[in-house]
């Protein structure tokens, strides 16, 4: 009799730790936020910058060195286009390609799973990078735990249902502890966000002075901005054009840089098309007519990331 007893406590014993094995086996991977990598990223270097490359200007930060955008030539000062000052950041070239990032939902919520670090597959100086953003949702299971998922590969992995938005966002990816504490709306976050890059972690600025959506063709919409240098561009000179520097007021140190929108038009958009105007009209361009007005000497330079920050009205001399 004492042995049945046993051999029946032992059945039972055996099967509540078959069942706990299965639970656990069962329980979700979750990655650790604080405990993952960081990735390391170098915005300078000649495979990620265009008119920032340590290569030529070796005072530029290290790789994974933090950036203080808020000092010279991250920031620069010009007009919007009644003559008001404006203010905006220096985030260099970017592509009307946006690259995508992952927003998870669970089954009917309206909201991103809480926790959950979004989650991109280029960094800078790879391929297909953007500073900007196209969101694709992801919806997930009512019972997901919050960074289950950590890449692209293990989105797949899942098969989870995704969902192409129309929603635009302008997000930098930068070294931990960059600094860029000026935006449109004080009330908006200044701080670093984290989001997940192949089970690493990488860090972000979101600029959000007005909502975007990609255009028509799935393109980042972009607006015109009219700029002049020291020396006007000349493909037989290599100091000339951005490397020569804006052109600046030597009393207030502003350019006389004039963007067409700003972020209260409905056209706005902190991708710029570059219209570089003769640097003979410096002193007569204060706002966007004067700036039209100018005769171009490149038309479309280039296409750059410059999130308008600050506007105030300007004190005419």
């Amino acid at each position: 009799m004492k042995l049945i007893k046993s051999s029946f406590a032992f059945v039972v014993m055996s099967t509540a730790i078959c069942a706990a094995a299965a639970s656990l086996e069962s329980s979700p991977k979750v990655h650790s936020v604080g405990g993952a990598p960081n990735v390391r990223i170098d915005r300078f270097s000649d495979q990620a910058a265009h008119l920032f490359r340590r290569s030529g200007n070796p005072m530029l930060p290290g790789p994974d060195a933090p950036i203080n955008f808020d000092q010279a030539p991250f920031i620069t000062h010009g007009f919007a286009p009644n003559g008001d000052y404006v203010s905006y950041y220096n985030f260099d070239v970017q592509s009307t390609q946006p690259a995508p990032i992952f927003v998870l939902f669970r089954e009917g919520a309206s909201m991103p799973v809480e926790g959950q670090l979004n989650i991109v597959d280029v960094i800078p100086g790879e391929k297909a990078y953007n500073d900007f953003w196209n969101v694709v949702k992801v919806t997930v299971p009512a019972n997901y735990v919050a960074n289950q998922v950590a890449s692209l590969a293990d989105l797949m992995a899942a098969g989870y249902l995704t969902q192409v938005t129309n929603i635009l966002v302008n997000c930098p990816i930068v070294p931990v502890g960059s600094t860029a504490t000026v935006r449109y709306q004080s009330a908006m976050d200044t701080g670093l966000h984290k989001g997940w890059y192949r089970g690493k972690v990488v860090s972000y600025f979101n600029f959000s002075e007005k909502a975007l959506a990609v255009t028509a063709s799935r393109k980042v919409p972009l607006s015109p901005i009219y700029v002049t240098f020291n020396k006007n561009p000349n493909a037989m000179d290599a100091g000339s054009g951005p490397a020569s520097g804006f052109v600046t007021d030597m009393m207030t140190g502003r350019t006389h840089n004039v963007v067409e929108t700003t972020p209260e038009d409905a056209s706005y958009s902190p991708l710029w098309y570059v219209e570089i105007y003769d640097n003979q009209s410096f002193a007569m361009v204060r706002d966007l007519a004067t700036a039209e007005a100018a005769p171009l000497v490149v038309d479309g330079a280039a296409t750059v990331n410059c999130p308008v920050v600050k506007r105030s009205q300007a004190t005419r001399q």
